[in-house]
């Protein structure tokens, strides 16, 4: 065969039509899936603010999902730690019930008052919907790590109007501080056709104004890296608090559905008698309020409560939409302590506890970039890459491997939620070798 320098470059064509086709595919069903979820929200919350007893169903609610769950759902209840854990070590196609129950169980939980956001669902559907696909068509193990991927971009994408950052979130979501670029195009592809079929479908997205971003100078730089540190610790409480009420209550309640009965109960007796309404659902009047005016200070904190006492008792709905309000209220509140503008920090709050709760720092510097304009490009980077360091090896989602570890050495990877574990039997090894040193100098002694 004759050679030609062009010849890989035309083998690359049909590679070019196979994942625009099949990425596309993953993305008209990820944004229509999408677009009717998010049209249920809206209506899930005009319907809890107009009839604000329906909280104390909230209970009977969570019951009524978990139920569901164990009886039709217990192969898909992991979530987004299943779909991470399918792209890693491949097992079988992820269930289609998975779409209908995450669905209806986020559904349920906004309608009925619980502190949820909503990404989790939104990629849990494109990932499910991905897999049908690859089922359908018979791809092979590796095609369908890439299809996972893809579905995974495009429900983000399309849940929060950001196609870039939706896209960077498919890859940087699987391993902490390791990118794979073999799913790029597919992520890229879907999650730009899946933000444009919510659109189509009539999905309008929040707009976050920022008036004026300051110009780039020493002080600012450093207030956005002092706060990026308070963010990151907020991204680690937020996940720590959230695993460890969900294992206490597992370990301490045996039947799942009596679970979020009992959270339910707590929640709504909060929200009904402290007037805590403010911090249940989405949040999203509180959020554009922390972008226009300065709020309470205890905002962030009362958000991060509620919502890990949600989660931690198995409601359904994600963690994301929630971040941004925890961390566009701490923003907020820190803004006059840095001696900053508090649309700036809340903005980079917005991404930045989210970058360090899900070890995603590039995808939230470029949704920061999506929602608030490429002139908070800089600040954004900085808050997303301190909070992602300060958050430590922790995170919200537990199947998250191990790329490259952060400042102490970690064995790549291992998962997230194996991390805890691996340092208590480092720091056992470490008194028994001490102990041994001991004896061992009595008895030259």
């Amino acid at each position: 065969m004759k050679y030609s320098p062009y010849s890989e470059q035309i083998e690359l064509l049909p590679y070019l039509a196979k994942w625009v086709l099949l990425a596309s595919a993953v993305a008209v069903l990820a944004g229509t899936a999408s677009a009717f979820f998010l049209f249920a929200l809206d209506w899930a919350t005009a319907t809890r603010i107009a009839h604000r007893e329906l909280v104390w169903l909230l209970p009977v609610a969570g019951f009524v999902v978990d139920w569901l769950y164990l009886r039709f759902g217990r192969e898909v209840e992991a979530g987004n730690n299943l779909l991470i854990d399918e792209i890693h070590d491949p097992r079988k196609i992820v269930p289609l019930r998975m779409v209908p129950l995450v669905l209806g169980g986020t559904v349920m939980s906004h309608l009925f008052g619980a502190s949820v956001g909503r990404e989790g669902t939104a990629v849990q559907m494109g990932g499910a919907l991905a897999d049908q696909v690859t089922r359908w068509l018979g791809l092979d193990r590796t095609d369908r790590r890439i299809m996972l991927m893809a579905g995974i971009s495009a429900g983000f994408a399309s849940v929060f109007g950001t196609p870039l950052a939706g896209a960077v979130f498919g890859l940087e979501v699987l391993a902490i501080g390791k990118l794979r670029y073999d799913a790029l195009l597919a992520c890229t592809v879907a999650a730009i056709v899946a933000d444009q079929v919510g659109l189509c479908r009539g999905v309008r997205h929040t707009h976050y104004a920022i008036a004026t971003i300051p110009p780039i100078s020493l002080w600012p730089l450093l207030g956005v890296g002092l706060a990026g540190i308070a963010f990151g610790l907020a991204g680690k409480v937020f996940a720590d608090a959230t695993h460890r009420l969900g294992g206490w209550v597992k370990r301490h309640i045996a039947y799942a559905p009596y679970r979020p009965l009992l959270g339910g109960l707590f929640v709504a007796s909060i929200v009904w008698f402290a007037g805590a309404d403010r911090y249940i659902g989405l949040g999203i009047p509180a959020i554009v309020e922390a972008f226009r005016l300065p709020l309470s200070w205890h905002d962030f904190a009362a958000k991060l409560g509620l919502t890990v006492l949600s989660l931690g008792s198995g409601f359904k709905g994600g963690e994301v939409t929630p971040l941004f309000y925890v961390g566009a209220t701490l923003g907020n509140a820190l803004a006059p302590l840095l001696h900053l503008p508090f649309p700036l920090l809340a903005g980079v709050g917005f991404v930045a506890v989210f970058a360090g709760a899900a070890n995603t720092p590039i995808a939230s510097t470029l949704m920061a970039m999506e929602l608030f304009g490429a002139e908070i490009g800089v600040y954004a980077a900085i808050g997303c890459v301190v909070a992602y360091l300060f958050s430590g090896h922790a995170g919200i989602y537990r199947a998250q491997r191990i790329g490259a570890g952060k400042l102490r050495h970690v064995p790549e990877g291992m998962a997230l939620g194996e991390v805890p574990d691996y340092r208590r039997r480092l720091k056992a090894r470490a008194v028994v070798q001490r102990l041994r040193l001991k004896t061992k100098e009595s008895g030259d002694k």
